[in-house]
């Protein structure tokens, strides 16, 4: 203990104390929770397994497993000059005695093993055999050979990697134990409450609502939708509210966030799966846009356009993720690792469409010629009715009385809009007269026509804003001169005649100040009763 305190008045720490913190510093880097969305499917991009808490270590083992190997078959694989002549991997030793776990890097052209990347840290401590789960191999002009020199004989640090992915996939069988230990009962009530948490989050999915609630306490009366929507469906059916909620085991409701969350991201797997199942391999465009979320956080979203299996061009929703800039380069970077997560190869694009920004169609270096450069085949199309919206917008900028017209028109928005008196007094005004045009018979009730009208403003970037402003503009004009009108009468009239009064060259310092204090009476009268 001496020597220990001696050790910390100078501030030298024991060797044995220094491996404490190197230790402790080392475990803070480790990831602690668990983000399936997250994990990379290109093996060139993903984290060692030794980054993860042991904890969920076996989560993300189980999630890659069931993935399956990295395997772009299809993917324009580059060619390297060795030995005198070029080579390049060979999508045939996908097949065979490789098949369940040699994977293929599109970012980094290189071969990876998928059961070494998963247990080579439980036989294998330190660097030793990085080569394999994070440099790669890329030596294929021996490539068979390597490869059967890295599989070795049996008890191999390849073969028992191998056989420890074999026994993690085997999940009948742990499944099986489990079940083994409960009856039927038990079996039978638990697959009614996750069917039932399913079809719930099925529902919200289907109509983009919010799953949780601001205070999901039994206390609460608005727990949120899922919790809100689970205890109506058990109220409904009365076998399923007998084993939900609070029936349920305190540790098997299958209602946490975490349950919600594993729910949800077993719906968007599906969902992507049925996409790319439709997609077959087959030749696409890509349409892409960023924009800023509500915490303004720049993300992409990606969609993919193709033709399915009947023939019909279609466009489907892929993914949005976030992207740390705009630049061009870190926007295809995003894209290729998209596309890689679910096996698509950028050789496959055939077409690309984004809006007419810089990094998005620059000639040099916009996004479109970067991936021009890797695939000559992806031409690129503005949108036409971006297009078209700019040049209306630019032309129309150029006649003086164009602009004068559109620059009124949002002045008269303006001064109805920034109050919500004056809009409830719009909606009551453009109310009144459909009633009175419906009673004249000028008009008649229909589905699809006397839709209500808003103050719809104009945008430069918004296709079609312009038109839909006049189009609502002209509809509620009548309404919105009755609106201009009570403005004028009880506001504008109390402040001109004061301004009248005050300018008269008779007038005294006490008059003015009477008829000063009256006005703004009669305006906060107006303001708390009108």
């Amino acid at each position: 203990m001496d020597k220990f305190v001696t050790r910390l008045d100078h501030s030298q720490p024991s060797p044995s104390c220094q491996s404490l913190i190197q230790a402790n510093a080392n475990h803070s880097y480790l990831i602690n929770e668990l983000d399936l969305g997250s994990l990379k499917g290109d093996p060139g991009e993903r984290i060692p397994i030794a980054d993860y808490n042991p904890r969920i270590r076996d989560e993300v083992r189980k999630y890659y497993i069931q993935q399956g190997p990295c395997q772009p078959s299809k993917h324009q694989f580059p060619k390297t000059q060795m030995g005198g002549r070029m080579r390049q991997f060979v999508p045939s030793w996908f097949n065979g005695q490789f098949s369940k776990w040699l994977e293929y890097s599109v970012k980094k052209d290189a071969a990876f093993y998928l059961c070494c990347y998963l247990f080579k840290n439980e036989f294998i401590h330190g660097s030793v055999g990085e080569f394999y789960t994070k440099n790669g191999f890329r030596a294929w002009n021996k490539g068979l050979e390597r490869l059967r020199l890295h599989v070795g004989d049996v008890n191999s640090v390849h073969d028992k990697c191998f056989k420890k992915m074999l026994d993690l996939s085997n999940h009948h069988q742990s499944i099986q134990v489990i079940f083994d230990k409960h009856s039927e009962k038990l079996k039978s009530e638990y697959r009614m409450r996750l069917e039932a948490s399913i079809d719930v989050a099925r529902l919200l999915l289907l109509y983009g609502l919010p799953f949780r609630g601001h205070d999901e306490s039994e206390s609460s009366t608005n727990q949120g939708l899922f919790l809100g929507f689970l205890r109506w469906h058990g109220d409904k059916h009365t076998d399923v509210g007998k084993v939900i909620l609070e029936n349920a085991p305190q540790n098997d409701t299958l209602t946490c966030p975490m349950i919600q969350k594993d729910i949800i991201n077993a719906c968007a797997k599906e969902t992507l799966k049925a996409i790319i199942g439709d997609l077959n391999g087959d030749y696409f465009g890509i349409l892409v846009d960023e924009s800023k979320d509500i915490s303004h956080n720049e993300q992409m979203a990606l969609v993919l356009r193709y033709v399915d299996k009947n023939g019909e061009v279609v466009e489907r929703f892929v993914g949005l993720v976030h992207v740390s800039d705009t630049s061009a380069c870190s926007l295809k970077e995003e894209i290729y690792s998209l596309l890689s997560d679910h096996l698509l190869s950028q050789s496959q694009i055939r077409g690309q469409g984004y809006d007419g920004t810089s990094n998005m169609r620059g000639e040099i270096s916009g996004l479109k010629t970067l991936i021009m450069k890797d695939s000559s085949s992806a031409y690129y199309i503005h949108c036409f009715a971006h297009q078209l919206q700019l040049t209306l917008v630019a032309m129309s900028k150029k006649h003086l009385d164009v602009e004068d017209f559109f620059c009124h028109v949002t002045n008269v928005l303006n001064v109805i809009g920034v109050s919500f008196k004056r809009r409830d007094l719009l909606r009551h005004l453009q109310a009144k007269k459909l009633e009175q045009l419906l009673e004249c018979g000028e008009i008649h009730i229909e589905r699809g026509l006397n839709k209500k009208c808003g103050l719809q403003r104009p945008g430069d970037t918004h296709w079609g804003s312009h038109f839909k402003t006049l189009d609502n503009f002209i509809v509620i004009f009548s309404s919105i001169i009755r609106v201009l009108k009570v403005i004028e009468h009880e506001v504008l009239a109390m402040s001109n005649e004061l301004n009248k009064i005050l300018q008269k060259r008779d007038q005294d310092i006490v008059n003015a100040m009477e008829f000063l204090n009256i006005t703004k009476k009669r305006l906060q009268d107006m303001r708390e009763t009108g």
